[in-house]
Parts: structure tokens; sequence; C-alpha cells
């Protein structure tokens, strides 16, 4: 593969006395694809934050030697000049802009002192090419999906004639076809000898694509190795510090009685108040039950249960009983007083709030709890529960009074866990809750989902992943275009079963 074109040496970095980074060693040879793995809060995104400048020169010790020149970057402008840019798992495109204005913002084409639009509307169109991507260079960034958002932070990348690319997360809000679209994208800028740094929790595409796998945990370098030498186990093994022979642990429950029933229940656009998101949707939950709900992006999984919940914008009818009685839930407060909790899908949006602390976060939708003696808190419960919780579910934080937003990925998830059980729900929801957390955390997620039915508490979780629907669920509905197109029991169901139902073949479902 030729000589190392990067070389990260003893790199420490400290936050508040406590080592985020404890002299992490990386070395990657050019114009291969270097995927660098880790639970959350291991240490990965940090070290690149350290390469490419978000973190100066100064702030963390070490070396990081260059195609044979030591670096000294005083921020993300200095590691874009000599060719090394990053796109960050939270895209930083502007909605409001064209494709081509995101693209060049701050290296403008211009003439005389003049932004040259034509040209720079040309490189673009060459740029979006390069990327598979069909659009007009003056789209709006607002119009564009979150795949072809990703597709064009490439371009951006490539725009500054970067030489190594460092892609965090890249494919964790996409569907399947545009993983497929991107991964295509990152062999074809491989074999041009771009050289790609690559941070995934998927293995499978890690096993795919990578040429060489870097392990870090806890701040510390475990092992680099080749591709071939590995294989998902041993780099679980290797992430985790520990043997995971199955990472879905089912366990024994006793499944009870019906305790939630949805009869006729339609769900309509936001916008087009005739257009059915959920159609007909007709399904039970029993107690201590695990229901788990597949389908295709788009099939109306999140529409159906946000409705449920009382969170969804659009127009809803139909009937809900709960514990046989018929109820209207119109909110989510009023949801969380009968018992039922939800998990959402975009913990950054509607789980958490990044500027307060860990406490306040769990404690944020329980407020009334700790009501005292002339509408003070009383503090001191506050935080006996908040800490219980905490190590409950294994929360990673230095103080329960650190903002959430310094959490890693997995440690966030499971802070939004823990303000939805301190509730007290009978019924949790669960939008995708494994999505962008490592395997580490998924295990501890599946766990906890199994202590809480053996306590008669009943979830429903909606999961693009197959394997973790058949891993966890003791029933699944599958969805297509709105309806529910199969009831099984998880009984010999296969992934061939569910997808067939998935798109629209014919279901032997109940």
């Amino acid at each position: 593969m030729g000589e190392y074109i990067l070389e990260m040496n003893n790199i420490t970095k400290e936050f508040s006395g406590v080592k985020a980074l404890d002299n992490v060693c990386l070395k990657v040879r050019k114009g291969e694809i270097h995927a660098l793995c880790g639970e959350n809060g291991a240490g990965k995104s940090t070290l690149m934050k350290v390469l490419s400048g978000v973190y100066p020169s100064g702030t963390y010790t070490g070396d990081i030697v260059y195609d044979g020149q030591k670096l000294h970057m005083k921020g993300i402008k200095d590691s874009e000049k000599v060719g090394i840019a990053i796109i960050h798992q939270e895209l930083a495109l502007i909605k409001e802009l064209s494709v081509a204005e995101n693209i060049f913002i701050g290296n403008e084409i211009s003439r005389n002192h003049i932004v040259d639009f034509n040209a720079m509307y040309n490189k673009t169109a060459e740029l979006l090419k390069e990327v598979k991507l069909n659009i007009n260079p003056t789209t709006l960034i607002k119009e564009l999906g979150i795949g072809q958002q990703q597709l064009v932070e490439i371009a951006k990348a490539l725009s500054k004639n970067s030489n190594v690319l460092i892609l965090d997360e890249p494919t964790a809000p996409l569907t399947d076809s545009e993983v497929e679209t991107l991964m295509g994208i990152m062999k074809d800028l491989r074999k041009k000898g771009v050289t790609c740094i690559y941070i995934s929790h998927r293995l499978n595409e890690v096993m795919e694509l990578s040429d060489t796998v870097t392990i870090i945990r806890d701040g510390k370098s475990i092992a680099t190795e080749p591709i071939e030498n590995l294989n998902q186990d041993k780099i679980i093994n290797m992430m985790v510090g520990r043997e995971m022979t199955d990472l879905f642990p089912r366990e024994d429950h006793e499944i009870g009685e019906k305790v939630l029933e949805v009869k006729n229940f339609n769900v309509y656009d936001t916008t087009n108040k005739e257009k059915f998101r959920v159609k007909n949707a007709n399904f039970h939950l029993k107690r201590g039950e695990i229901l788990g709900i597949a389908g295709l992006v788009g099939s109306g999984r999140t529409e159906l249960v946000s409705s449920i919940f009382g969170s969804y914008e659009g127009r809803r009818n139909g009937d809900v009983y709960y514990l046989d009685k018929k109820i209207n839930i119109s909110n989510p407060d009023e949801a969380l007083k009968k018992g039922i909790a939800m998990v959402p899908e975009d913990r950054k949006r509607h789980g958490i709030v990044g500027i307060m602390s860990v406490r306040n976060n769990i404690t944020l939708a329980n407020l009334i709890k700790y009501q005292g003696k002339l509408d003070y808190l009383n503090k001191d419960t506050e935080i006996i529960d908040v800490m219980r919780l905490v190590d409950e579910l294994k929360i990673k934080t230095s103080s329960i009074d650190l903002d959430v937003k310094s959490l890693s990925g997995g440690n966030q998830q499971k802070v939004v866990l823990a303000k939805n059980l301190l509730i007290g729900p009978q019924i949790l929801i669960l939008d995708e809750p494994t999505r962008g957390i490592d395997v580490g955390a998924k295990y501890e997620i599946y766990k906890l989902m199994f202590k809480l039915v053996k306590m008669g508490i009943s979830i429903i979780m909606v999961s693009s992943e197959l394997p973790e629907v058949l891993g966890i669920s003791d029933r699944v509905l599958v969805m297509h275009e709105g309806e529910i197109k199969g009831d099984f029991d998880n009984i010999g169901l296969t992934q061939e079963t569910i997808m067939q139902c998935a798109i629209g073949g014919n279901s032997n479902g109940k």
C-alpha cells in the first residue's frame, strides 16, 4: 500500500483532568481505507478532532506527522490547507444556501474580487458527478434528503483537494441504497489515491470497505490489524474488552394479558391532510411483550408510534384502548400521565437538551415529583434518583452536572432512556433505540429491555435493523406504505420473510 501518509504518535488529550485520549497512536498508509472502531466514548471522534484542527496544537500532547512533515495546526483551515478534511457526524451545511454556495463557502471562486458564480456552478457540477449526485448546483440544501446532503459534504471536501478524508459515522442516517452509493464512492476514491479514515459502528461495512482497522478502547489504542486478520467477533472483543458470545441476550419472560389495542387507526400527512401516512392500522400489545415494528423507510412506522404517543403533528383518527378503556391522547404530557413513554428516533432534536446537565435532562419530564415546599425542588431526592439511574444504565459521565452534549451518542441515548424510565412507564415505545451507537452500548440496552419486560413493562420497538428485530422481539409487525402487512410470532421467523412482506409481498402473518 506504500509508505505512511499519516502518523499520530502518543496523542494525549484531557478534559477537566479526565484523559479522553491516552498516548494513542495511529498510522495510516497512503490510499487506504482505514477504519477506526471503538465503543461510544472510546475517543475516536476526539482523535479525529485533534487531526482536523478542531482541537488546535497546544491543547493536546503528542505529534502529528503528515507526508513527512510535523504539523502544528491552529484550526480547521490549517488542516484543510495541507489536504486533510473531516465530515462530521452532524452535517454542517447551511440549509438556505444552494449546493454550490455550500461547497465553496469561504473558498469562493472569484474574478477581479467578484464571485464568479458560473465558474462555481461548473466546478460544482464536476464534483457532483464525481460523487454520483444528479442534481442542479443551484438546488437549495433544504430540498435534499439526508443521504444527498452527505454526498454534498464529500463534494465539499473534494473541492479543497483533500488527500485525507475523515468520515465520522457517515452511514448512520442513510437508507440501504444510499449506503451502497456512499460505499461505492469511497472505493472509487481509494482507486484515485485518496486516503479515507472511516469511523463506523456498522461492522459489516467495516469488513467490506476497510484495508486496515485500528481499535480504540477507553482512550487507548488497542490494536491495528489488516482486515484479512479480523472478523466481526474479533473486532467486538477488542472494542469491549470482553467476550460477547451473543449480541442479543434473549431472556425468558412472561407475556400477560392485552394492555394496548389499536383499531382502525389512520394518520395523515402534515402538509396534505388527505394523504395517508398510516392506513387502517389494527394491532395489540401484551403485558411484558417486546413488539417489534419493521418496514422500509417511509413505511409509516414512526408516524404510527408517535401518533399513539401524541407527538405527531398531523391529523389522525381511530380508536386506542389502554387496559380496556378507550383513550384519546393529544399530546405527550397526557401519554406520560397514563404511563406511556417514548424514546424518539432523533435524540438530538427531540430527546435531549444539549446545554442542560445530565441530571436536568433525566428529571425534565418529571419535575413535579421533586416539588417541595414553596415550589422549591427537593434536590437531594432528585440527585438520589439520578445517581441510581446513571448506575443502573451504566451512563459514562464524570458528573451528573455535566452538559449532556459532552457525552457520547450511546450515553446520550441512555440519558433519554433514563428520563423515560423515571416516570415509571407501563408501556415504553423505542423508535430506533440503538441507531448510531456501538455494540457494547447496544448490548446494555438489550439487557435493560429484557429487565423491563420481566418487570411487566410492555415495549414497542421500531427498528430498521432486521437482525435486531429478530434478535429481540417476541412478535413482529411489518409495515408497507402505511399499512400493517404482517403480524408474526417470532418463532422461526426470517429476514427474508420480513423483507418480502415489507416490499408488499404476500404475508403468512396473523
